[in-house]
């Protein structure tokens, strides 16, 4: 029987419209109809004799456009499957460009890019597994109570003193480490004290996340915001009447600058000047790939610096596992607020994650996924070369991407296109925050699986100018 298009199963309505040249006008015709979903994923199209016998045009006509769209990834050809639509090509609505921002939706797309997140597929489940029966074994009857510590289980407390004294150069006397539910909920309660303590304005970095800036004004806190450039925030502009900084010293989030030597020290002396208080933030110090990671600028002075660190992007943002390592002086006042808001995790994850930390799993499982991630930004590096500028050290789970001047817009509907989820640097901007114009994106390398970092990565290149 010869072949047709109805043979597929795809009756389809093509508008050659005149004045394009029809080739020009099968490619766009074709390019629609994948677009909008009425050719949907997977289908099959006709050979390009039989396509061009149905429409009456020449096969060479036909077998361009489809050269065409296979190039630009709408279509796929293989030897003894013919032409389908691709899988990526699935209906999607175009929306603005204003329109990429964090959000539920955007966690829908095909692909995502979305800093903030490590990859969810690199949980270690059998060495975590293996801990927890250890922990369940050893864990003593009273762990099963309510628990009276609002510090937390002391068995996690002492694990976290030795590792983060060794691995990041935190000076953390047990009985000033404070467990809580992640680092927004450490952030809450240290905004509540502050508050008490009649603190009105606390310094935060001219770039930073929203929802942590919201925290503190949620509290009755001012933000001021300092500048930022290549060498960090711009310490030595503290201004005069804040009772706290926020810092990100390891790891600008989201520039990817390190504090400089002479930032940390500036910092420090503040806080010993005016009695402030520095509030870090050290959300992915383990991972620096160029050199030994700078340790911890809580290590300078303990006494003035209040050192915050979470499981969320060395394991997984789903165990709701942070610590805090406070000043002495601080210590019964962050307790108390504790206490009245006592929501943790669970006493039985605290004593896994102990085992996790004494049997060297921890450090295994970071050295594996330190390797992992910086492969994938070398991959990144790589791909975008000669199109953009990668800005920020060789460290975390995110990049930042500068623009050439005007592009912005036109990447970000590329992308939309592509079903890739991204962030302009300009999202996490202070509104107050004095900070020249910049065309970037900032590119959560960590967030893709394994699976889907090749062709997420693919997607975003092909949305680059």
């Amino acid at each position: 029987m010869k072949e047709s298009w109805a043979t597929f199963g795809a009756d389809l309505h093509l508008d050659l419209s005149a004045g394009r040249g029809l080739r020009a006008g099968l490619v766009e015709a074709l390019r629609e109809a994948a677009r909008s979903g009425r050719l949907p994923p997977g289908t099959r199209l006709p050979s390009s004799r039989t396509f061009a016998a149905d429409l009456g045009i020449a096969r060479n006509t036909v077998a361009e456009a489809y050269a065409e769209l296979v190039a630009e990834g709408w279509l796929t050809a293989r030897q003894g499957s013919g032409t389908r639509v691709a899988e990526q090509a699935r209906p999607r609505a175009r929306p603005a460009a204003a329109a990429r921002v964090r959000s539920p939706a955007r966690r829908g797309t095909a692909y995502s890019l979305l800093a903030g997140s490590p990859d969810l597929g690199g949980f270690p489940r059998a060495a975590w597994l293996s801990a927890a029966r250890r922990a369940l074994t050893d864990a003593p009857n009273e762990a099963f109570g309510y628990g009276l510590d609002p510090r937390g289980r002391v068995e996690l407390r002492e694990a976290l003193a030795g590792y983060l004294s060794r691995a990041r150069g935190v000076y953390a006397d047990p009985e000033r480490i404070v467990l809580c539910a992640g680092y927004a909920h450490a952030l809450m309660l240290l905004a509540g004290v502050l508050r008490a303590r009649r603190v009105r304005e606390v310094a935060v970095e001219g770039y930073g996340l929203g929802e942590h800036r919201e925290l503190l004004t949620g509290a009755g806190l001012r933000t001021r915001p300092l500048p930022v450039d290549g060498a960090g925030a711009c310490t030595v502009e503290l201004p005069d009447g804040v009772g706290a900084v926020l810092l990100t010293p390891a790891h600008q989030f989201p520039t990817g600058a390190a504090l400089t030597p002479q930032r940390r020290a500036a910092a420090v002396d503040w806080a010993r000047t005016t009695g402030g208080l520095v509030l870090e933030d050290d959300y992915d110090g383990e991972f620096r790939y160029d050199r030994q990671p700078v340790g911890a600028l809580q290590g300078l002075d303990p006494e003035r610096v209040a050192y915050l660190g979470t499981a969320s992007k060395s394991l997984a943002p789903g165990l709701r596992m942070g610590w805090m390592v406070l000043p002495a002086g601080l210590v019964d006042e962050v307790v108390a607020a504790k206490g009245r808001i006592d929501w943790t995790s669970s006493a039985l994850d605290q004593l896994t994650l102990a085992e996790f930390i004494r049997s060297g799993a921890y450090d295994r499982h970071v050295r594996g996924m330190r390797l992992r991630y910086r492969r994938r930004r070398d991959e990144l590096v790589a791909a975008v070369a000669g199109r953009v500028a990668v800005s920020g050290i060789a460290a975390g789970l995110h990049a930042v991407l500068d623009l050439p001047e005007g592009t912005q817009p036109a990447v970000l509907r590329a992308a939309a296109w592509q079903d890739l989820a991204l962030e302009t640097l300009s999202r996490y901007a202070h509104p107050e925050a004095a900070l020249p114009p910049r065309e970037a994106l900032v590119v959560g390398y960590g967030t893709p699986s394994t699976s889907a970092w090749s062709p997420t990565l693919r997607a975003l290149v092909a949305a680059l100018p």
